[in-house]
């Protein structure tokens, strides 16, 4: 295991392009400038990406759905590792009292215990305890580099187990110092966070209990490497994502019929969306005049209202589900605390102007209460009624350190009537704040990749300006970052969806002028 410290990882810029007027070159630009940076030029790369294919449905064989799981696995796991900072692997404990892990311990302890009576009789018995030293070799084996030739057949040599086999026929194997010298070698290759349970090891007398706790700090070294070796891959993925994850969705294409079915009727409750939005009669035209890159941002913004409990997210955001998910439970979080903020500047704002760190104290109230609002076990009108209570009394409390009047009951009472009344889906504070969030992330989409700055935030919104920044962000790496993955295949389903036209020969064949 290499004894340095973690790399300094460089995230890639993510390019995106703004919306275009014209629905030819809004197109084109998703077909050809986003995505003919990462060339994806396969001549039969688009038969399976049509969105409504003309074809029978075939039957697909058992292989074929083996291939698709082995390819989503492989594009999911290296997104994960490209796009996640955080992501490592641990080692997952089982419940202490449960089932399974009792199973576990009373195995392992009966292996143990038959290993010590082995080596306790007379003569000893030593096969297990070979095997045992057999695996440590391989294992020890493993972690050497290519190069670590010359530790390489220092440990063959010491832990040849034919030599040992040998030794131990005529009574003469020394396991207390084949055990020294792995807890020795474990010392040169472990990583500086397992140098503490190393020395541990040497502390202890018995030779089983010696054994047992040199494989479970193996176990530990191995996944000390896996996450080594993933913070080394890193920096590699991130440069090659975009076309790995474009080649492997493709070869889900190509296994697995009706692989964008989601994404198509993602796409297309969009386009209905903004069709049913223009002037009366055009959304009866034949060529409606919308611009796909409008189509595509209404689509990604409808992810920040999506339903992620009760409905399949398109085909081709699932690797980012999670994160998407997250980012609208922590977005609706947020327009209600804006909501209560609009609410309580309103009804007692000239009675709290000027005081100071009141707003904060209020968010951070509001904030605590609203804690897993996501929930379907929460309780929203009772954390709003509690939150009304709590702001009463900290505009009280205020307003008695500087010696002025607590507010009415008929205020107070207003006031946590307004805010129970958040929890109706049509209030007009609520529909408010949505509006002026929407056409925030809206804004957000039509900036150029990278963005030179944040779009102006919008009023009444201020309260939360920091952490909309910080989640809009978010957002705008994901969506661009799908664009530059996704956007041949999405610009096929435009095609067919705006323009009636059959899917081209490539993927990333540029939109014929209209």
């Amino acid at each position: 295991m290499p004894r340095h410290g973690e790399k300094q990882l460089a995230s890639e810029d993510q390019p995106g392009d703004s919306g275009s007027p014209r629905r030819s070159e809004s197109l084109a630009s998703l077909s050809d400038c986003e995505c003919s940076r990462q060339s994806f030029a396969s001549d039969s790369s688009s038969k399976s990406s049509s969105p409504a294919s003309m074809s029978p449905p075939r039957a697909v064989t058992f292989d074929e759905v083996m291939a698709t799981a082995r390819n989503l696995s492989s594009m999911a796991l290296a997104h994960e590792i490209a796009v996640n900072e955080n992501f490592h692997l641990k080692q997952e404990a089982l419940p202490e009292h449960s089932l399974a892990g009792r199973v576990k311990s009373i195995v392992h302890q009966a292996f143990w215990d038959v290993l010590e009576s082995e080596l306790n009789a007379e003569p000893p018995e030593y096969e297990h305890a070979i095997r045992l030293f057999e695996e440590i070799r391989e294992i020890l084996l493993s972690f050497l580099t290519p190069g670590g030739n010359r530790l390489r057949t220092q440990i063959c040599e010491v832990l040849d187990t034919g030599l040992i086999r040998q030794q131990a026929e005529h009574s003469a194997v020394d396991i207390q110092g084949l055990a020294a010298y792995v807890i020795g070698m474990m010392g040169k290759l472990c990583a500086p966070v397992r140098d503490d349970d190393v020395r541990e090891l040497k502390a202890t007398g018995n030779v089983v209990e010696v054994l047992r706790q040199i494989f479970h700090v193996l176990d530990l070294m191995i996944m000390d490497m896996a996450n080594f070796t993933i913070q080394s891959l890193r920096p590699h993925l991130q440069r090659q994502l975009v076309e790995y994850e474009r080649t492997k969705f493709q070869e889900i294409l190509e296994e697995t019929p009706g692989a964008l079915d989601q994404t198509t009727e993602w796409i297309r409750e969009s386009m209905r969306e903004e069709l049913l939005s223009l002037t009366p009669g055009a959304e009866n035209s034949s060529k409606p005049n919308l611009s796909p890159r409008l189509v595509l941002n209404n689509s990604y913004l409808k992810l920040l209202e999506w339903d992620y409990q009760n409905r399949d997210l398109p085909e081709t955001l699932v690797t980012d589900g999670a994160r998407l998910q997250e980012l609208t439970e922590k977005l609706h979080q947020l327009k209600t605390i804006a909501c209560l903020s609009l609410i309580t500047s309103s009804t007692v704002g000239a009675v709290a102007e000027g005081l100071p760190g009141l707003t904060h104290r209020l968010k951070r109230v509001a904030a605590v209460l609203l804690e897993g609002m996501h929930r379907e076990t929460f309780n929203l009108q009772e954390a709003l009624s509690s939150i009304g209570v709590q702001t009463c009394a900290e505009v009280n409390k205020a307003l008695a350190e500087r010696s002025f009047p607590a507010l009415g009951a008929e205020v107070q009472a207003n006031l946590v009537g307004q805010f129970s009344s958040l929890k109706d889906e049509n209030n007009p504070i609520r529909s408010l704040i949505d509006k002026r969030i929407q056409l925030y992330m809206k804004s957000l989409l039509c900036l150029p990749s990278p963005p030179k700055s944040m779009p102006p935030i919008p009023g009444g919104l201020a309260v939360i300006q920091q952490e909309l920044e910080a989640l809009g962000t978010q957002y705008l790496d994901i969506v661009n970052l799908n664009m530059r993955v996704y956007g041949p295949f999405y610009a096929n389903i435009l095609r067919k969806l705006l323009f009636g036209e059959e899917p081209s020969l490539k993927v990333d064949a540029p939109l014929p002028a209209h």
